[in-house]
């Protein structure tokens, strides 16, 4: 059957307006597609940025050490003044990004006055009271105390051997 120009004309005239329709609805259907889809995404992201429970309890126990060594630290500062330096700390980088101090140390001079028994008594027993100021003092701590008493020791015997030279009169007083 063949179909003249103008019937053709007139039929694909008629249809026209359903095709618009059609095409809109599929324009419309994509539309709602690609919002369904980002909000998808969103949703996901969310999920994805928040915590785990695994997490948030691994950057609460990150927060307490971090209490915990800066507290131990600012111990061994604070007891130990002119005889301690500044803290240095050891970090861990937590599932947030933030960093947590989870060591520390203090340096602490341990050294004896020379020629001075006297002032080396009292810088050791500062010492030894900055080594176990902190609540829980670790085993290093506990051996600068033992290195302190010892220091204190020898200080206390040269001490000893001064007073016992000044009372026989063995000692130089010119000096």
């Amino acid at each position: 059957m063949q179909v003249h120009d103008s019937e053709q004309k007139s039929g694909w005239a008629a249809l026209a307006p359903l095709m618009a329709a059609y095409q809109a609805k599929i324009a419309e259907a994509r539309t709602a597609d690609a919002k369904s889809a980002a909000q998808d995404n969103k949703v996901s992201e969310a999920k994805s940025l928040a915590p785990t429970d695994a997490e948030a309890r691994m950057v609460s126990e990150l927060k307490a050490r971090d209490r915990e060594v800066r507290t131990h630290e600012q111990a061994h500062m604070a007891v130990g003044g002119a005889h301690a330096g500044g803290a240095s700390y050891t970090y861990q980088i937590g599932p947030d990004g933030k960093r947590y101090a989870i060591g520390g140390e203090v340096p602490i001079d341990v050294s004896p006055v020379p020629n001075d028994p006297e002032a080396t008594l009292a810088k050791m027993d500062q010492i030894k009271a900055a080594a176990l100021a902190p609540a829980d003092p670790s085993s290093a701590d506990r051996k600068i105390a033992a290195l302190a008493d010892a220091a204190r020791a020898k200080a206390q015997a040269d001490l000893n051997a001064l007073r016992a030279d000044e009372r026989s009169g063995d000692v130089d007083r010119t000096a």
